[in-house]
């Protein structure tokens, strides 16, 4: 949202949570976990640009699995908003961070991307990436990133997954 909060936290943190709720926020994989095992969910992934443009990917079902399987994401059910379609690609993996590497790579994608997702061989999104304010090759594929939209060399001005019951 404004780069106040870093991101680039262990394993415990991602599944407690962090930040506040009214700017930069980590629910909790734990929390994200109960939700969305006691009701089917959906999910909506609302981001925008340094230029004011803005995009949505939806997805009818979203759901994590326990701690015990490592908190595997299952997204499916994928509606274009204009952003087009960067989440598919990580359902059924494990979340990883760079203390936990339970990415498909050989290397840690946390660890190279510096961010935390359910990365597979790495990312087509990287949401809790670093905050690195539009287009910037410098580094590349380590921003707040939706690679479908914008690619993997610029940084979001703001990105947020939202759920809900499925009625």
């Amino acid at each position: 949202m404004d780069g106040t909060v870093n991101f680039y936290r262990g394993w415990d943190q991602y599944k407690t949570g962090f930040g506040i709720a009214a700017g930069e926020y980590w629910l909790g994989l734990e929390s994200l976990m109960v939700l969305t095992n006691v009701k089917e969910c959906e999910l909506l992934v609302d981001m925008e640009d340094f230029e004011g443009q803005k995009a949505f990917a939806r997805y009818s079902s979203f759901k994590i699995d326990h701690v015990y399987f490592n908190y595997k994401l299952h997204v499916s059910g994928f509606t274009n908003g204009g952003a087009g379609d960067s989440l598919t690609y990580h359902n059924g993996m494990k979340f990883s961070t760079f203390d936990q590497d339970l990415d498909r790579w050989n290397g840690n994608c946390a660890k190279s991307h510096l961010g935390a997702f359910w990365y597979r061989d790495c990312h087509n999104t990287n949401p809790n990436g670093v905050y690195r304010r539009g287009a910037d090759s410098t580094l590349h594929a380590v921003g707040v990133e939706w690679a479908t939209w914008k690619g993997r060399d610029y940084s979001l001005k703001t990105i947020s997954m939202k759920i809900r019951p499925v009625l």
